[in-house]
């Protein structure tokens, strides 16, 4: 047990190297050029940049502001990384490395100068090479998170509990038709609420700073479930409480219809917010601060069909003659690795986060 838990603590640690690593090997040769529409002084970089072949030259990124939010989000990101004033911000702006060039005439002056520099800064690099990885990691962060909540101990227990339940009371079809209502009942309880926190995050703004406080929950979480896979029980543990529990059971056994499933799936999603509530913050913070709206809807709609997919295969899988015991006697045999899976999980979008890779 002692050389397989070192083992486990080697590869968490190979992992989050193999992730620094990825970090240390971006080159800072990214050249974002971010201009507004309708902006004169913009036009006039815009047409030296086209006139002198630049673009062909250099590895550089037209970003628009004015009615871009994701691109103004990542502008103000970027120099607020670089610790650049906000009273000086404007359009047309040129970002070369850690070089900020505000106005179209210094940018004419000092453009080539700048860049040829930061080609010379990543010696032995061709201008095809050094066109900017941009790692756009979103879409995995949001998939990762929603693997973590969709392998969480609890969501499976109080899905086992009623699908037992409902065996005893009714017919395998009954609880098809119940585990199906229980299940969209969780989908719309959630995506509800993740939407309504989206919409107060957005309203409320969203600094650097607070998103990256977001990533160091991650990785805070991430350890305690780790902590859940070493040392389960003790302390802090990342399900729902104990003393929850019995009321729980009582709610999900007074069920006696899919109708009553649907219902109680509402009331039972407040109970799982202690244990799946941690990933699904992150993630809404996230998308607060990196995507439009309309982006937000389609990744809460993709988050919450991959958390609720596992319950679906369980109801599916009881309804083809699986048994519930036997489910439960699953869960409890590999509590410790889901915890194991949610933690490393957690800890890798943690240091993504932190490092601007979303």
């Amino acid at each position: 047990m002692f050389f397989k838990k070192l083992f486990i603590t080697l590869s968490v640690l190979l992992v989050l190297l193999f992730i620094t690593s990825l970090a240390k090997a971006e080159n800072s040769q990214n050249i974002y050029f971010f201009y507004g529409l309708g902006c004169p002084h913009c036009q006039i970089v815009e047409n030296y940049f086209q006139e002198n072949d630049l673009y062909s030259k250099y590895s550089i990124e037209k970003k628009e502001i004015y009615f871009n939010r994701e691109n103004a989000v990542l502008y103000n990101k970027i120099l607020d990384q670089l610790n650049y004033s906000q009273s000086n911000r404007g359009v047309p702006t040129v970002v070369i490395g850690d070089k900020v060039i505000v106005g179209d005439k210094p940018i004419i002056d000092n453009f080539i100068i700048e860049a040829d520099k930061n080609l010379k800064a990543s010696a032995g690099i061709s201008k095809e090479e050094s066109k900017p990885k941009n790692l756009n990691l979103t879409v995995f962060a949001v998939v990762g998170a929603s693997i973590v909540d969709a392998i969480n101990p609890c969501a499976f227990a109080v899905l086992i509990i009623l699908m037992s339940t409902i065996l005893v009371i009714g017919n395998s079809k009954r609880a098809l038709l119940a585990g199906i209502a229980f299940s969209t009942s969780i989908f719309i309880s959630y995506f509800l609420m993740g939407l309504g926190l989206y919409k107060a995050f957005e309203i409320g703004g969203f600094s650097t700073g607070l998103f990256k406080f977001l990533g160091w929950i991650a990785i805070i979480l991430g350890l305690l479930n780790l902590k859940d896979y070493f040392w389960y029980g003790k302390g802090f543990l990342m399900e729902v409480p104990i003393s929850w529990r019995p009321k729980m059971k009582a709610l999900l056994k007074s069920v006696t219809s899919p109708i009553g499933a649907f219902f109680v799936g509402f009331l039972v999603s407040l109970f799982l917010l202690p244990c799946t509530s941690g990933p699904y913050i992150v993630i809404l913070g996230m998308l607060a601060e990196k995507v439009n709206q309309a982006k937000a809807i389609g990744y809460l709609f993709l988050y919450n069909i991959i958390f609720i997919l596992p319950m679906l295969l369980i109801t599916f899988a009881v309804y083809k003659g699986f048994d519930p015991n036997k489910a439960e006697e699953i869960r409890q045999k590999r509590l410790k690795v889901l915890h194991l899976i949610a933690g490393i999980i957690l800890i890798a979008m943690g240091i993504i986060i932190l490092l601007g890779w979303i």
